[in-house]
C-alpha cells in the first residue's frame, strides 16, 4: 500500500511538470537564430531560423541555452539571448481578421493557415493582431504559440 501511494505521487509529480512545459511559448528575437543539436556553443549548428518573432514551445533548459520544438516539430538547443517573451502567434486554420473582437464586427481580411501574427493585445479568447499592413481582432481558440 504504502508503495502504491509513493507511485502515485511521482506519477503525479511528472504529469504536472507535463503540463506546465506545454504551456510555455516563447518567440524568436532575431531574423537570423542559430539552433544546435546540444546545449552549448560546442555543439554544431543543425539548422537556421530566418523569421523573427517566430513562436517556439520550450521543452527544457540548461545553463544558458533553451530546449525548443516549432510548429512542425523541429527541435533544437537555442542560446537564451535570441529568445523573448512570446509576441506572435501562426494560425492553424484559414482565419477572419475583424474590426472589432466580436464575430459580428466588420471583417478586414481572410487570413491564411500558417500565418504569422504579432499579438498587440489580448482579452479573454481574442488578441489583437498584426500583419503586414493590416491590424484587428482574432478570435484564438486555434493557434500555436499562445499560452492559455
Amino acid at each position: 500500500m504504502n508503495k502504491q501511494i509513493t507511485w502515485i505521487f511521482f506519477l503525479s509529480l511528472f504529469f504536472i511538470q507535463q503540463v506546465n512545459a506545454q504551456d510555455k511559448f516563447l518567440s524568436l528575437k532575431n531574423n537570423k537564430v542559430n539552433v544546435r543539436f546540444g546545449p552549448s556553443m560546442d555543439y554544431p549548428i543543425k539548422y537556421i531560423y530566418k523569421k523573427l518573432n517566430l513562436p517556439v514551445k520550450l521543452i527544457d533548459k540548461k545553463d544558458n541555452f533553451r530546449r525548443i520544438i516549432d510548429l512542425n516539430n523541429n527541435s533544437g538547443w537555442i542560446h537564451w539571448t535570441q529568445l523573448k517573451k512570446p509576441n506572435s502567434i501562426i494560425i492553424l486554420e484559414d482565419e477572419i481578421l475583424f474590426k472589432r473582437s466580436s464575430n459580428f464586427s466588420k471583417p478586414i481580411l481572410r487570413l491564411k493557415k500558417g500565418r504569422l501574427l504579432v499579438i498587440k493585445k489580448c482579452k479573454e479568447e481574442w488578441c489583437n493582431v498584426m500583419t503586414e499592413n493590416y491590424s484587428g481582432w482574432l478570435k484564438v481558440d486555434n493557434v500555436w504559440g499562445k499560452t492559455n
